[in-house]
């Protein structure tokens, strides 16, 4: 099997059930999941160890999900029966959250990204993913789309930054705050 095709020379790509733009909203958006999915196997490479062994399992789980997500994407007519990202995937996303930031020091200024080597990927994770959301939104504008993948990269973006916290928590890396920040978290 050869790795090119020639098929793409023109410009165009191959979905499921048809062909459309390199460019075109719906490559944007799986591209930028794949994207996003590339910096995840960057972070699991660097939470190979004893103090991390929960996060490690999180983010190849995640890597799966997000080839789900793509695939979600990736048709040029969807039925809900083919959906591969239902509501569980958020939810299970909502619950690693929730035992991060119980385990996080308190936050009330905005920090800046980085730490550990760790939570600096995490934190380019959480971008690439604010930008991969942005692009299913516009995909969803021009065509119908699965909406639980909007739901779960909006999710994932919150476990990326909760997830960066706790790597430097674990390695007793203090997170910086922005010096000109307000009290932003906690005033409710």
């Amino acid at each position: 099997m050869s790795l090119y095709t020639r098929s793409g020379d023109q410009g165009q790509t191959s979905v499921i059930g048809g062909r459309v733009n390199k460019d075109d909203a719906q490559v944007e958006a799986y591209g930028s999941i794949d994207e996003l999915n590339s910096f995840v196997g960057q972070a699991v490479c660097l939470s190979e160890d004893e103090k991390l062994g929960d996060l490690h399992e999180q983010l190849l789980q995640i890597q799966q999900e997000l080839f789900d997500c793509g695939s979600d994407l990736a048709y040029v007519k969807l039925s809900e029966s083919r959906y591969k990202v239902t509501p569980d995937l958020a939810e299970q996303i909502e619950a690693w959250i929730d035992r991060y930031e119980s385990e996080n020091p308190p936050l009330e200024k905005f920090i800046l990204p980085g730490g550990t080597p760790l939570a600096a990927v995490l934190h380019v994770c959480r971008t690439v993913c604010r930008r991969a959301e942005r692009r299913v939104v516009t995909l969803g504008q021009v065509k119908e789309i699965n909406t639980e993948v909007l739901k779960y990269l909006n999710r994932l973006s919150d476990y990326f930054f909760a997830a960066a916290r706790a790597a430097n928590h674990r390695r007793q890396v203090a997170d910086i705050e922005y010096v000109r920040s307000g009290k932003v978290f906690g005033n409710k």
